[in-house]
């Protein structure tokens, strides 16, 4: 998860108490990543939209991220709290879309995992550029993602298994931030919504699907 401390399932992030400790999914400050990359593929962007769940955990984190970044940038956020609702997702996201110079931001969140398909069509009847949490919802024909690398998560999580199973107190162990991000853009999805990928972008890709 993204932020345990705020949660109540750690007491800190350097002293997490108890019996649970872990590692975060995303950290705070990568709201930035994620609007830099979306102004970065749409100079005219001045409006981005995060999506998500109000009822999750990190809902608000991301927003008050967000907010705190976006001006900076040049860009209002705007959040669309959505539910598992399909007809309210598309209302939503239709309504965001009305005024020009919009784009989408995706945080980690079920709910739009569980309306992955629908988000990423809604994205393409309406042209707005999208950035996504996980390089899935490129795989599946979103436009890019920023996110960590799955796989060195799951060594990292390895290495506290054994570390506890030989011994070590849960309470002692730091909640450990990600090591690895990657970056995952979709060309072929580019080209449909008309975007220019720049080569700043595509030169910082980890993978680039054509």
């Amino acid at each position: 998860m993204s932020d345990p401390a705020g949660a109540g399932v750690v007491a800190s992030l350097a002293r997490p108490g108890g019996n649970t400790t872990g590692l975060l999914l995303y950290e705070e400050s990568i709201t930035g990543k994620w609007l830099g990359m979306l102004k970065e593929i749409s100079p005219r962007l001045t409006r981005a939209a995060l999506v998500g769940n109000p009822k999750g955990f990190t809902y608000a984190y991301f927003v008050r991220s967000s907010k705190a970044i976006a001006p900076a940038l040049g860009i209002e956020v705007a959040p669309a709290p959505i539910e598992n609702d399909a007809a309210a997702i598309e209302q939503r996201i239709e309504d965001f879309a009305r005024a020009p110079n919009g784009g989408l931001f995706v945080p980690p969140d079920i709910t739009t995992d569980q309306h992955r398909d629908l988000i990423i069509a809604l994205a393409a009847r309406y042209r707005l550029p999208a950035v996504f949490a996980f390089r899935h919802f490129v795989t599946a024909g979103g436009l890019m993602s920023y996110g960590v690398e799955m796989l060195e998560q799951h060594r990292q999580a390895a290495s506290y298994v054994d570390r506890i199973l030989r011994g070590a107190n849960p309470a002692d162990l730091p909640v450990q931030a990600p090591t690895k991000y990657e970056t995952v853009l979709n060309l072929k999805t580019a080209k449909a919504l008309g975007f220019d990928v720049p080569p700043t972008l595509l030169v910082r890709a980890d993978e680039v699907i054509e």
